[in-house]
């Protein structure tokens, strides 16, 4: 599925998403407290589903504590994104700067508009050029699919049940057990790891290369192992590449392939990679 058909599909799955919460809460509500409770929750669960559309973007951000990156702190990596979005056929979207040192990017926003990413300190110390643009890249091409629109609308209502679960005294955190793996399998059953095949693929055609963006993922995977990462493990569709460790509730969430069969597929792209590593 290519242009057209892919964008079509992916806002389709995202409103079918929301309704479906919102069909959920009904269906949850009936036995406890009959029409009223449900026409109350069913109401709610509107207007909980319209701002997830709305301001995903901003409530996925404000989760993983990311602040807007102004154009004179960084006008390099403003300069590369400038310049891959045009090349993208996509507006600029706006730049955010997770300030800690855990090498990581993430796009979060409804599409070709109304759009973020967010890179980290870690990830501006660490990438080469070409890596950091390969990961640009990346994320751009989840806004011209609209990836983005199902990856955020989905974190966020995930993350919200798994943090409503941790509120509160024994029972309710005992809540963690049940919903967390209702949560996961509404992340899995809308994100298909194909997304990720996908976008490594347009990374490549927008950079003219696909070696960037296969060295940054090996380098971000190393720096995943030195340093264990901690954040609510319903996030991890936002990411470049899974940041979590796949055990307990991170291992639920799990929705990117391994970075060995992406790493793979993308210098298959370059037919001469063979021989030039031979060369080497």
């Amino acid at each position: 599925m290519r242009g057209r058909p892919l964008v079509a599909w992916n806002v389709l799955k995202a409103w079918l998403l929301l309704l479906g919460g919102c069909g959920a809460l009904g269906a949850i509500a009936w036995p406890l407290g009959g029409y009223r409770l449900v026409s109350f929750l069913v109401f709610f669960g509107l207007l909980i589903a319209g701002a997830a559309y709305w301001y995903a973007d901003r409530v996925a951000l404000g989760m993983v504590r990311a602040r807007e990156l102004p154009l004179g702190e960084a006008p390099g990596v403003h300069a590369t994104l400038g310049r891959l979005a045009g090349l993208a056929g996509v507006a600029k979207p706006r730049l955010y700067l997770l300030t800690d040192g855990h090498p990581r990017a993430l796009v979060a926003g409804r599409g070709s508009r109304g759009s973020a990413i967010a890179v980290s300190q870690g990830l501006l110390a660490a990438a080469t050029p070409a890596e950091l643009e390969g990961v640009l890249a990346h994320e751009l091409v989840h806004i011209r699919h609209r990836d983005v629109l199902v990856q955020t609308s989905v974190v966020v209502l995930a993350a919200a049940l798994i943090e409503t679960s941790r509120i509160g005294g024994w029972m309710e955190r005992a809540l963690l057990f049940v919903l967390a793996p209702i949560a996961a399998a509404l992340v899995h059953l809308v994100l298909s790891p194909k997304r990720e095949f996908d976008a490594d693929r347009g990374a490549a055609m927008l950079c003219g290369s696909p070696h960037g963006l296969a060295d940054a993922l090996i380098r971000l995977e190393q720096a995943s192992e030195l340093v264990e990462f901690r954040a609510n493990p319903a996030t991890e569709p936002l990411y470049t590449f899974n940041p979590f460790a796949e055990e307990g509730l991170g291992a639920l969430f799990v929705t990117h392939p391994s970075v060995g069969e992406r790493v793979r597929r993308l210098r298959e792209l370059d037919p001469d990679w063979r021989e030039k590593l031979r060369a080497a």
